[in-house]
């Protein structure tokens, strides 16, 4: 089910909330249950038959947790290799088994192709319970409700494309007696902010991908008869605004719809298109993956405690490893080690020239430095091959030519150029994407971010510092969130799919 859909907005999500708060006023262990089965529901409409899968993966996890949470040192860690390996051996058989036989298959070999379908959100719910585990084993995991460790598995707003939850930041409000009375403010709040995202993802990002899919499948098997310059820079920024508003829109609705239930979700997604360096991009992007990746895997490899050398091996491979979580892909690999790449020159460069710049010049082409690079990347992370990325790489510095409009004044001084518009081929107006390129990189770089502009009323669970504007509940602030609310609801016959529920 699509928070995007009208199932969703019209029945499943005021059923879920309506019946929450009607049972928690009996009896909080009811609504915790009503929860649980609004959150199996909610998945069970994708595909119900990984519900086992799902439900198993809770019970196993939730067992070898408790037993970790009382073990020796000793005993205590062959137990988690051993529970935190079975989670990512049915992960990689769901996830990467299908493009293994198929890469083995390249060899020679004739592989039958299982034909296993990726359960959706099996990437989230798995990273989920493995922080649980290490940190059942740390000893900072300490409440071990079974019915409050399954609605923290299945919370059906982070369920299928995050956050990635912590034990510790969910089974304390879910034990709250707030949490089961209902709040004024924490509607308002929260349907404020499940708006903001509809309107991000309808209105914004499917509107991005209507410029960018037509680009990248011209790109696929074009060879030098791909994308020209303008066309294939227009498909790249189409992309990278398409993806920020899909999953900016995402992490708003499900803080939001979380906040409506009195529990707050960590933030995700904090206008990484502003950062100044790739280091802060990731501070700013996929912030609880970041942090997982971070926390559980680049510190566990020996972070910077191990030399410089090491140090950078250790981000390479933390990268490439995140590339790989997000599929099964030469792509995705690809992507994850230039992202490895850039970090490595970014750390380099801080120890030549510590600290950052302090002139407003100096920042403004920080960020813009960092935006190129990742708009770059998101080439092969968007491409459906490498050969497509390749010839749309080609086309963005014109290898593929460069076509301008007709009737040009100095066009004899452009033997190279051919003149059929700036878009040849699309069926959109060069005029109609500047606006709308623009549009979309004046609202990334110029104003606050939606938990800025509600940071008096703490959306989420980190605290964020105002940027300018303030959101103050009004009136006016009413009408503006209605007309937003509406128009996203009459554009809502064109929505798509969520960009990482892929993942």
């Amino acid at each position: 089910m699509l928070f995007n859909s009208y199932e969703f907005l019209f029945v499943f999500f005021p059923i879920c909330a309506l019946g929450f708060f009607q049972l928690a006023r009996r009896s909080q262990r009811a609504a915790i249950l009503w929860l649980i089965a609004a959150s199996l529901l909610f998945y069970a409409w994708w595909s119900p038959r990984y519900l086992l899968l799902l439900l198993s993966s809770i019970v196993l996890n939730f067992a070898a947790g408790r037993k970790l949470a009382s073990a020796g040192p000793g005993a205590g860690k062959r137990l988690l290799v051993l529970a935190v390996t079975a989670n990512l051996v049915v992960l990689a058989v769901f996830k990467y088994a299908g493009f293994f036989i198929h890469e083995t298959n390249r060899l020679g070999l004739a592989i039958p192709d299982p034909g296993i379908v990726l359960p959706i959100g099996i990437s989230f719910f798995t990273f989920t319970q493995i922080a649980f585990l290490v940190d059942a084993h740390r000893g900072q995991a300490r409440e071990y409700n079974p019915a409050h460790y399954a609605l923290f598995v299945t919370w059906f707003p982070h369920l299928i494309s995050g956050p990635v939850l912590h034990h510790k930041q969910m089974m304390p409000q879910f034990a709250d007696a707030a949490t089961y009375r209902p709040s004024l403010e924490s509607f308002a709040v929260g349907l404020t902010m499940f708006v903001f995202g509809l309107a991000k993802k309808v209105l914004l990002a499917d509107q991005f991908a209507l410029y960018a899919s037509p680009v990248f499948a011209g790109a696929e098997g074009a060879g030098a008869h791909g994308p020209m310059l303008f066309s294939a820079w227009m498909g790249a920024l189409a992309y990278a605004l398409q993806l920020y508003f899909d999953f900016s829109g995402y992490s708003d609705m499900a803080v939001g719809i979380s906040r409506v239930f009195n529990v707050k979700l960590p933030l995700n997604f904090n206008s990484p298109y502003k950062a100044t360096s790739i280091i802060e991009f990731w501070r700013r992007w996929h912030m609880t993956l970041s942090a997982f990746l971070r926390d559980y895997l680049y510190f566990s490899l020996g972070g910077n405690q191990l030399g410089v050398l090491r140090r950078y091996l250790n981000l390479m491979i933390t990268m490439v490893l995140g590339g790989l979580w997000h599929g099964a892909g030469w792509g995705f690999i690809l992507w994850g080690a230039l992202h490895g790449i850039f970090l490595v020159v970014n750390h380099m460069w801080r120890s030549i020239r510590p600290g950052a710049s302090r002139t407003a010049l100096g920042r403004a082409a920080s960020v813009a430095l960092t935006f190129l690079v990742v708009v770059v990347a998101w080439v092969p992370f968007r491409a459906k091959s490498l050969e497509g990325a390749w010839v749309l790489l080609r086309g963005m510095v014109g290898l593929n030519g460069v076509s301008l409009p007709q009737g040009l004044p100095f066009g004899g001084w452009l033997p190279g150029a051919t003149f059929s518009g700036l878009l040849p081929g699309l069926n959109y107006s060069g005029s109609e994407v500047a606006a709308w390129l623009l549009a979309g990189l004046s609202i990334v770089w110029f104003l606050p971010n939606s938990q800025q502009l509600l940071s008096r009323y703490a959306p989420a669970w980190e605290s964020v510092q105002p940027a300018g504007l303030d959101w103050r509940f009004s009136r006016l602030a009413g009408i503006a969130a209605g007309v937003l609310l509406a128009s996203s609801i009459v554009m809502l016959n064109r929505s798509s799919e969520f960009l990482y529920f892929q993942f």
